[in-house]
């Protein structure tokens, strides 16, 4: 028999990621957006000229997976590469005006899921969790903090 608490802390991590996961998800849909969609989007927005590659390392997918939804975001003229200066095979991304429009919307639905979602929660509560997890991503997965930290 364990002395692990159940139900750990990871499971419940597991959980409250896919919950909110699935509210985003759904909420994406007004804007004809995926959640990898999403992804590639707001980090083009923060990161102009980063690689679909670099993006998948940030959000923790596979780049064949970032690879389909940066294709479907170019076809929808959100997003335009171009030629990385030094990488014959690496093509850099940039949100197109249209991109940024649809950026920004999706970003709104972002918070305002957070936002109902962490209702339980105080203030304080709210900064203490962030401030954590913060720290876990930081030491776990530095590269998806990278365009935060560019831009804080």
């Amino acid at each position: 028999m364990t002395d692990a608490p159940f139900p750990t802390t990871g499971y419940l991590a597991w959980q409250f990621s896919q919950i909110m996961a699935g509210r985003l998800e759904r909420a994406l849909r007004a804007e004809d957006l995926t959640l990898a969609q999403h992804n590639a989007l707001q980090h083009a927005v923060r990161t102009p000229g980063v690689s679909a590659a670099e993006i998948a390392r940030r959000s923790g997918i596979t780049a064949q997976s970032m690879g389909a939804a940066v294709n479907q975001l170019v076809e929808r003229g959100l997003l335009r590469r171009e030629p990385h200066p030094t990488s014959r095979r690496s093509m850099r991304l940039f949100a197109t005006d249209e991109g940024h429009s649809a950026a920004s919307r999706a970003a709104s639905i972002g918070t305002r899921i957070e936002s109902e979602m962490s209702s339980p929660l105080s203030p304080d509560d709210k900064s203490t969790i962030h401030r954590l997890l913060y720290r876990l991503v930081e030491e776990l997965n530095p590269d998806a903090l990278a365009d935060s930290r560019s831009h804080s």
